[in-house]
């Protein structure tokens, strides 16, 4: 999939070296007009210029000069102390020429960062996963004194000292690109704030939660060692591979415009070509390193009373990009892995009898082939239902008409520990920030466990990287999801997470009550970077009298064949929201969780099942179908929970 697997390894080349060389005093790209810088702290400017020249940043907001010069590396790095919120400013750097950056903001500077569900954009990406209101939220996102700013994606073997990104003021335009959860939690902050909001957006999708961390932070942990010695050996070669990389993206790019005509052929002999069974991934069909072009073949037998009549040809999604042929005509083409497939055959090309199908599709990376449901893939009449089709799942022929090269995976592999670290987060330090929000998880699933002390590792190692303290990191526990396997993985992904809030100043929007079933990107997002902003403005900001958590399970009390549970954040009592209480599971010695019954007395839950005689211990929420009941009574949703750490078994 393309959206997954990318190579940036040209920052790989330590890219910064190549500062020293030069007496023109460059700026990191986190530095630049429209940005904005956290208030009220000493705000780190850095860049590089000559060896021992005299550097001098003046903010305009006092006059006040601070000088230093550069290191015998050429880089130059000094404090400058900011205001109270206010602006636009200017800030000049003065060496042996003069950069001066205007509209400078002094504000909140938030970290943004996650996997897909935090770059998920506020234009969504529809049709498969639309953003709720998408159009009218674009419309409305007029706010000068919010400010965004990108971090494009990169992978890299060696911390970097500068990324590709630039600053906007929040517009429709703007915006559109731009993380919805990110975009609602600053709006958020704004509106009750009044001062200048900047966002730092660094995401990757489907990335998994050490590719953030630091090697060292890794190391201590243990569980990582080999990957990171395998990434370390290979650091003396990645000019070479770089290269490499370079002379297939040529070839693939030849390939890639070529089309062999013949294949789309009515007539060609296909006798020789092996069968797949469709809708699939190719990775499940026999071929799980495979990117490149694979043809796809079907003849099917129209009815005499189709003949002459307009056709509708339903692929499904199709990953990556196809271009399609009936009969050897062309009728449609699509770039885009989510996007499913739905193409009008005139009637001109139908006859009765045998007509054949080919598809082109091709990979660019990742996962690939025609993957949707098998009642997607379906041909019938224009303007009638699928259900009077004709169903094209089950044997394809195909063929591999051409195999992408790849360097090796390792490097190119954004799911490999440190390298986004390396290359999304260590360019952003020692930027001055206030906090940072979190959504991840989904691409742990399966490693509740490990995610349990990973996941704290890695927020302690941004803190002591950052060297600004326990700054707020505030996170989004992820949604209910069919991952498959037990159908009860998530929970524990989701338990780690909320275990996470022993460490201090941490906060987690639950996000139970807005997720889908039916797609790993919930389209409600407006929630989700709300309930984040609750905690940060309680928390952070010091707002009075306002509820930010859902209730947080504290402790158990065993009572006969009950068990009593204790929650925080009750907040007026809890309620039974949809129904009576659900999803509660109880456990005897034997760990083996049953249904249970539960009943609200006032802030506690009261657990039981009559086949526990002597429980042990309680679950809730504990599934990836998961739609649970309890809240308090401000709205917000508990939190999936374990009461004993032990339970977690194989998670």
């Amino acid at each position: 999939m393309q959206k997954m697997y990318r190579l940036f390894l040209i920052t790989s080349v330590c890219i910064f070296s190549s500062f020293s060389l030069s007496a023109k005093v460059t700026l990191p790209a986190l530095f630049a007009d429209n940005m904005v810088l956290q208030q009220q702290s000493d705000a780190s400017v850095w860049g590089w210029a000559s060896p021992g020249e005299q550097i001098t940043v003046i903010g305009s907001w006092n006059h006040h000069a601070v000088s230093t010069k550069a290191n015998a590396e050429g880089s130059f790095i000094l404090k400058i102390k900011t205001p109270i919120a206010g602006g636009p400013y200017t800030l000049t750097i003065k060496g042996t020429q003069t950069i001066v950056l205007h509209n400078v903001m002094i504000g909140e500077v938030w970290i943004c960062s996650g996997q897909s569900n935090m770059e998920f954009p506020l234009q969504g990406w529809p049709p498969v996963a639309p953003m709720l209101n998408s159009a009218q939220e674009i419309k409305n996102a007029r706010h000068p004194n919010i400010r965004l700013f990108t971090v494009k994606r990169d992978i890299a073997l060696s911390p970097q000292k500068n990324c590709a990104g630039s600053w906007s003021a929040c517009d429709p335009a703007s915006v559109a690109p731009f993380s919805a959860t990110a975009y609602f939690f600053g709006r958020a902050l704004y509106q009750k704030l009044k001062v200048p909001i900047g966002l730092i957006e660094t995401c990757w999708g489907g990335t998994v939660a050490e590719a953030w961390t630091s090697g060292s932070a890794l190391r201590k942990l243990g569980d990582f060692d080999s990957a990171i010695n395998k990434l370390d050996s290979l650091k003396p070669f990645v000019n070479k591979m770089t290269k490499q990389y370079y002379a297939d993206e040529a070839a693939w790019q030849r390939a890639s415009v070529f089309i062999n005509s013949t294949l789309k052929n009515t007539h060609l002999d296909d006798a020789s070509w092996k069968k797949m069974l469709l809708p699939t991934l190719w990775e499940k069909a026999g071929y799980p390193n495979l990117d490149g072009i694979v043809w796809f073949r079907k003849t099917i037998n129209i009815p005499a009373s189709w003949a002459g009549k307009a056709l509708q040809l339903e692929l499904g999604p199709i990953d990556d990009n196809d271009i399609t042929w009936f009969n050897g005509n062309k009728i449609g083409a699509t770039d885009g892995w989510m996007d499913p497939r739905s193409y009008t055959i005139p009637g001109d090309m139908v006859k009765a009898g045998k007509n054949v199908i080919a598809i082109r599709v091709a990979d660019t990376g990742g996962n690939g082939g025609i993957y949707g449901a098998k009642d997607a893939l379906n041909i019938h009449l224009a303007g009638s239902s699928s259900d009077e089709g004709i169903n094209l799942s089950g044997n394809w022929k195909y063929k591999i008409a051409f195999v992408k090269n790849t360097i090796p995976l390792i490097t190119q592999n954004p799911n490999n520990p440190t390298v986004l670290y390396n290359g999304m987060i260590a360019p952003l330090l020692p930027f001055a920030i206030r906090g940072a929000i979190w959504y991840q998880g989904e691409s742990n699933v399966g490693r509740g466990t490990q995610y349990a002390k990973l996941f704290p590792d890695m927020i302690q190692d941004w803190r002591n990287r950052w060297k600004e303290g326990n700054f707020p990191f505030y996170f989004v526990q992820i949604a209910p999801y069919p991952y498959g396997g037990d159908g009860k993985k998530s929970a524990a992904i989701r338990d780690a997470q909320r275990r996470t809030l022993q460490l201090p100043n941490t906060g987690m929007a639950v996000t139970l009550d807005i997720g889908d079933t039916t797609n790993i990107h919930p389209s409600h997002k407006q929630e989700v970077g709300r309930r984040l902003a609750l905690w940060a403005l309680a928390k952070t900001y010091g707002e009075k009298n306002m509820v930010y958590s859902g209730p947080l399970y504290k402790h158990m009390k065993v009572e006969g064949s009950e068990i009593t549970l204790s929650f925080d954040y009750c907040d007026g009592g809890l309620v039974a929201k949809g129904g009576r209480l659900n999803d509660f599971e109880i456990a005897g010695a034997d760990g083996i969780f049953v249904p249970a019954t539960a009943t609200i007395k006032g802030d506690k839950v009261i657990v039981f099942a009559t086949s526990i005689k002597h429980p042990k211990a309680v679950r809730y929420g504990w599934s990836d179908n998961a739609e649970p009941h309890l809240f308090n009574k401000t709205g917000l949703p508990a939190s999936t929970f374990i009461t004993n750490a032990s339970y977690y078994r194989s998670y």
